[in-house]
């Protein structure tokens, strides 16, 4: 067929040339945004006068009806076409006839293209935000069904100080709710419409662009014509902030596949979210999560890939900006399936609670208590630290913990020692009596929760509803 640009043309791209260059095996996918944009601007073109308000009815009626052909699947979107701009323009010329080139009035493929991939992006961050702010609510339901299930906490992947399921489903909340600010932000910062702006340099034509910002739910149009068409920030931001989640689903990822190993024993995956062994019939295997981790590395390439192919463009508009779609939408989908699994998996989880609590009484996880007691009776903390450290060798050799040992043996350690060193070393106590903010005690995450809970009743996605 002939192509938008043919006239300044003798002959015919050559077939590979024509395949390599062409885009509609993919931006097909926006085909609904291409159709509102240009629905837009015939409004705005008639508004000012570009347009007859017949041919402006007739263009309307024309996507319309395209739009709603390919969404019944009357209309196919095939490879003949260059774009999917060369498939909208065509089948809208073959409906209404001459009014239908008066379309691309004021406009390029440039702007247009960029007009497009915006609206599909600023939509997949809302669905993206969705997606995380589901996980975000069955988190805070773990935090506020999990307040005294103890476990241990670590650092160095050893056992630390006892903490509890709350505590650690809260750190989860405050990284995906950071995610979430991240979205918003991204959101926020992209809503300026680059449509009018032409190839590069504007247009002779007294357009109203911001009319037609405002008919597509911008906050404005854009402010520099080279900018506009060039511009792909917007997308480098998303696709970090999605790399970002998916780093965070990772590392939950991770831990769940620890905690559901037979050295652990902490959780339990329904049945739902497992696979089995085809040799070994004891396994049940973390498949979701492994894949989540697996994953991962897929959406990193997406945003290492745009970056690399932004870093040597000189402005305005290049070729090379075409390959901003594919590996984006493989990333988008990715993501978008990864939170919703995930927070599937966690929702039917079950936490083995006495197995938890076992685990943090295990590997001297009330040392610090221990010496905290000690700078209690008067002794500096840096003595108290020396005098624990000891006591943690003694009960090593011994094969005992510190709240087994006897009054008289603590006291061989250290004269300091009370009969009320035991309830000091209480897991209980361990945890209850940490009440600064941000702290694991049942009163420090009640207020974490109360936070957390105004959160998310405050979301900025209500703005967008």
């Amino acid at each position: 067929m002939a192509q938008l640009w043919g006239g300044r043309f003798t002959k015919e791209t050559d077939q590979l040339v024509y395949r390599f260059n062409a885009s509609i095996s993919f931006d097909r996918k926006f085909y609904e945004e291409d159709i509102e944009g240009s629905i837009a601007h015939a409004v705005m073109l008639e508004k000012q006068g570009i347009l007859t308000e017949d041919e402006k009815n007739r263009i309307v009626k024309g996507l319309t009806g395209i739009r709603e052909d390919v969404k019944g699947g009357r209309l196919e979107i095939t490879d003949e076409y260059e774009d999917i701009h060369s498939f909208v323009e065509a089948n809208l010329i073959q409906r209404i006839g001459e009014a239908g080139k008066k379309l691309h009035t004021g406009r390029s493929r440039n702007d247009q293209v960029a007009l497009d991939m915006k609206l599909y992006t600023r939509a997949e961050v809302v669905h993206v935000a969705e997606e995380v702010e589901g996980l975000l609510h069955t988190l805070l339901t773990l935090m506020e069904e999990n307040l005294d299930t103890y476990m241990p906490g670590f650092t160095h992947l050893q056992k630390a100080q006892p903490v509890t399921l709350a505590h650690h489903m809260g750190a989860y909340f405050e990284m995906f709710k950071r995610d979430s600010l991240r979205l918003k932000d991204i959101y926020g910062r992209m809503n300026y419409c680059p449509l009018g702006s032409g190839a590069l340099a504007g247009t002779t034509y007294p357009l109203d662009r911001g009319y037609t910002a405002s008919l597509l739910g911008f906050e404005g149009p854009t402010l520099n014509s080279m900018d506009s068409v060039a511009d792909r920030d917007y997308l480098i931001e998303f696709l970090s902030a999605l790399s970002t989640v998916m780093m965070h689903l990772s590392r939950f990822s991770e831990e769940i596949i620890l905690w559901n190993s037979n050295e652990y024993g902490f959780v339990e995956i329904d049945d739902a979210y497992s696979t089995g062994s085809s040799i070994m019939p004891q396994k049940k295997n973390p498949d979701i999560a492994e894949l989540v981790r697996g994953k991962t590395g897929r959406v990193y390439g997406a945003l290492v890939s745009i970056l690399t192919t932004m870093k040597g463009i000189p402005l305005a508009y290049n070729k090379d900006m075409q390959e901003d779609k594919e590996l984006s939408f493989d990333a988008i989908d990715t993501v978008k399936g990864c939170l919703a699994l995930f927070n599937g998996m966690l929702k039917t989880m079950k936490f083995r609670r006495k197995v938890m609590a076992e685990s943090a009484m295990k590997g001297f996880t009330n040392a610090t208590d221990a010496a905290d007691y000690l700078v209690g009776k008067g002794v500096p903390f840096r003595d108290a630290h020396g005098i624990i450290g000891r006591l943690v060798l003694s009960c090593i050799e011994k094969n005992t913990s510190i709240d087994a040992l006897s009054l008289e043996e603590l006291k061989e350690i250290s004269p300091f020692f009370e009969e009320d060193i035991y309830d000091a070393v209480r897991l209980e106590t361990c945890v209850e009596k940490r009440l600064t903010a941000g702290a694991p005690s049942q009163e420090a995450m009640k207020e974490a929760i109360c936070a957390c809970r105004t959160f998310l009743e405050r979301s900025w996605l209500k703005e967008k509803a």
